[in-house]
Order: C-alpha cells, then sequence, then structure tokens
C-alpha cells in the first residue's frame, strides 16, 4: 500500500525539472570550454606578440649643466 501516489502532472514536473537540469549541466559544460578555448587562444596570441615586439632604443640620459641663481 503506497503513502503517497504521484500524479500524471507531478510525474511531468518532476521530468521538465530533470530535463531543465540537465540542460543546464550541457550549457554550463559547453561555456567552460568555449572559455577555455579562448583562454588559450589569447595567451597564444599574447606569446606572438612578445615575440614579435622589439625592444625600443632609449636616448641615453645627460645631465644639464645646473644653472645657479645670480646672487645679487
Amino acid at each position: 500500500m503506497p503513502l503517497v501516489k504521484i500524479t500524471k502532472p507531478g510525474l511531468a514536473a518532476i521530468a521538465l525539472s530533470v530535463a531543465l537540469l540537465w540542460g543546464c549541466l550541457f550549457g554550463q559544460r559547453a561555456m567552460m570550454q568555449t572559455a577555455l578555448r579562448e583562454r588559450a587562444e589569447v595567451i597564444r596570441q599574447l606569446v606572438r606578440e612578445r615575440q614579435q615586439t622589439r625592444p625600443v632604443a632609449v636616448p641615453s640620459f645627460r645631465l644639464l649643466p645646473r644653472l645657479r641663481p645670480n646672487a645679487g
């Protein structure tokens, strides 16, 4: 003798909830894979840019003669 009987609308609600949960799980996995792929591409691009970038020559710094204020 069952204590609780599950009705058809209740069973349908449970099935819909389970389907939504699985959909969220697959959606999350797809987003994670996309994010990981994009991150890897960005890192590759940064490495490429660093290899292509060459240091820019900076002019040497010269000390200017110190000017003394006129006393007087």
